[in-house]
C-alpha cells in the first residue's frame, strides 16, 4: 500500500487551456483570457448616466451604439438599436456615416459588424473579456482536424458545413472556404435545405442542440441521423461507419444559458402555473424543445408576447435580462410572464459589458482616443463575408 504521507508530488503541468481557463494565460484567437485596459470609473460613482449620456451626446452621429437583447437594462438604454446578433451586424452596416460601431454584445458579433463594415468604421466592444462560451467551443485548429478526419472516413467531399452565426470569424472564413453557409436560430432550417442541395451531409459548428432540434423537429429526420463529433476525443469519438452513416455531424457545443433548461422545468412550471405557454429558444436541449408548446429565436420570442392575448400565462426559457424586460413591458397588459428555471442564470460573457465600461469607452472616444477596437484580418474577413453573403442570399 502506498505512503500517501510520504509520497512525492505529481510533477503534472497544467494545459494551456487550463491556464486559459483559469485567467492565468491569454490567447489573442480566443474569446477569453484578454483585460480591458484603462482605468474604469467606479460603478458606485452615481453621476454615470450622466457621464454616458453627455459623452454620447459629445459623439452625435460619429458614434452608432448597439444593443444585444441579453445585455443589462443599464446598458441597453443607450442603444441606438437592439436587436439578435445578426440584426446588429446589418444595422451598423446600414449606417456607413458612423465613424464608431459601438457592439453591447460579445466578441463574435463584433467581429461579424466589422466584416459587414466598411474599413472606414471602428467597431467597438467596451471589454473585450466580453466573449461566448459556445463560440469558444470550436477553434480553427479543432475544426481543422475535425476536416482531416472527415477526409480520412472518406466523407469530406460531401460534407457543407453550417455554421451558427455564434461562431468566431475564424470558424466562419472556415466554413466560407469550404462550401458552407452561416445560419441564425431563425433562418437554419433554411440554411439546412440548401446545404442539403449542395451535399449529402451536414458539419453543423457549433451548437450541437440548434442542429439537431432544426434537423429533427423541423425537418423530419430521426436523431440516428444525428452524430455528435467531439473534439476532445480521438476521430471525434466517431467510427468512420458512423460518419458514412449521418446526415448531420453536430459538433459537441452548446450554450451555457440554454443547456441549463430541462424538463423538469418544464414540468415545474407547468404545475405551478395551470394554463402556462412553455416558449424556448432552438438552442435548448432537444428534450426540453420537444416539451414546450413553442420554439423559436429571439426576435420570434418578442413577436409572441407581442402578440399574446392579455391574461395569458408565459415561461420562456432564454436569457434572463431579456425575460425581464418582456416581463416588465408586458404586465400592464395583463400577460404574465415568468423565467423557465427557478435558478437565476444570465449570460455571464453578456453581462461583463456594465455602464462603467461603457461609459469609459465612450469617454474615451469623445476624446479622441480609440479603445478595444475589433478588426478581422483580411484573409479571415475574405472567407467568412463569403459565407455570410451565402446567408444572404438564402430566399
Amino acid at each position: 500500500m502506498r505512503d500517501v504521507t510520504t509520497a512525492q508530488p505529481l510533477d503534472v503541468q497544467p494545459t494551456p487551456l487550463a491556464l486559459l481557463l483559469l485567467g492565468r494565460e491569454a490567447d489573442p484567437r480566443s474569446e477569453r483570457g484578454v483585460e480591458c485596459p484603462g482605468d474604469l470609473p467606479s460603478p458606485s460613482d452615481p453621476d454615470l448616466v450622466a457621464r454616458a449620456r453627455a459623452a454620447k451626446e459629445k459623439l452625435g452621429d460619429r458614434v452608432f451604439v448597439l444593443g444585444h437583447h441579453y445585455q443589462r437594462d443599464e446598458v441597453i438604454q443607450f442603444a441606438d438599436v437592439t436587436g439578435d446578433s445578426f440584426k446588429l451586424a446589418r444595422d451598423a452596416a446600414a449606417r456607413p456615416e458612423a465613424e464608431y460601431i459601438v457592439f453591447c454584445g460579445v466578441h463574435f458579433m463584433a467581429e461579424s459588424a466589422d466584416i459587414l463594415t466598411t474599413d472606414a468604421q471602428a467597431v467597438v466592444l467596451p471589454d473585450l473579456a466580453a466573449g461566448c462560451s459556445m463560440a469558444d467551443m470550436a477553434t480553427a485548429e479543432q475544426v481543422a482536424e475535425c476536416w482531416d478526419v472527415l477526409t480520412e472516413a472518406g466523407v469530406a467531399d460531401q460534407v457543407v458545413p453550417v455554421s451558427y452565426m455564434n461562431s468566431s470569424a475564424d470558424i466562419k472564413a472556415f466554413t466560407g472556404k469550404h462550401g458552407g453557409t452561416i445560419c441564425t436560430s431563425s433562418n437554419a432550417k433554411r440554411a439546412l435545405e440548401w446545404a442539403f442541395e449542395q451535399g449529402e451531409k451536414i458539419l453543423f459548428l457549433p451548437d450541437q442542440h440548434l442542429g439537431r432540434n432544426t434537423a429533427v423537429r423541423d425537418m423530419g429526420m430521426s436523431l440516428d441521423d444525428c452524430v455528435l463529433y467531439n473534439p476532445h476525443k480521438p476521430n471525434g469519438g466517431l467510427t468512420a461507419e458512423q460518419l458514412r452513416n449521418a446526415k448531420m455531424i453536430l459538433w459537441r457545443g452548446h450554450c451555457s444559458v440554454h443547456g441549463r433548461f430541462s424538463v423538469e422545468s418544464v414540468e415545474d412550471v407547468r404545475a405551478r402555473m395551470p394554463g402556462v405557454n412553455v416558449l424556448v429558444h432552438p438552442e435548448c436541449k432537444h428534450e426540453v424543445v420537444a416539451a414546450a408548446d413553442y420554439v423559436g429565436s429571439t426576435e420570434y420570442i418578442i413577436k409572441a408576447l407581442e402578440a399574446a392575448p392579455a391574461g395569458s400565462k408565459w415561461a420562456i426559457g432564454t436569457e434572463l435580462n431579456l425575460v425581464r424586460r418582456l416581463a416588465n413591458r408586458f404586465a400592464s397588459e395583463d400577460k404574465e410572464i415568468v423565467f423557465l428555471d427557478k435558478t437565476v442564470c444570465f449570460c455571464s460573457t453578456m453581462n461583463r459589458i456594465d455602464l462603467p465600461h461603457l461609459v469609459w469607452t465612450l469617454e474615451s472616444l469623445a476624446e479622441g482616443k480609440l479603445v478595444n477596437r475589433i478588426e478581422v484580418d483580411p484573409e479571415t474577413e475574405k472567407y467568412a463575408k463569403l459565407a455570410l453573403e451565402r446567408m444572404l442570399a438564402l430566399p
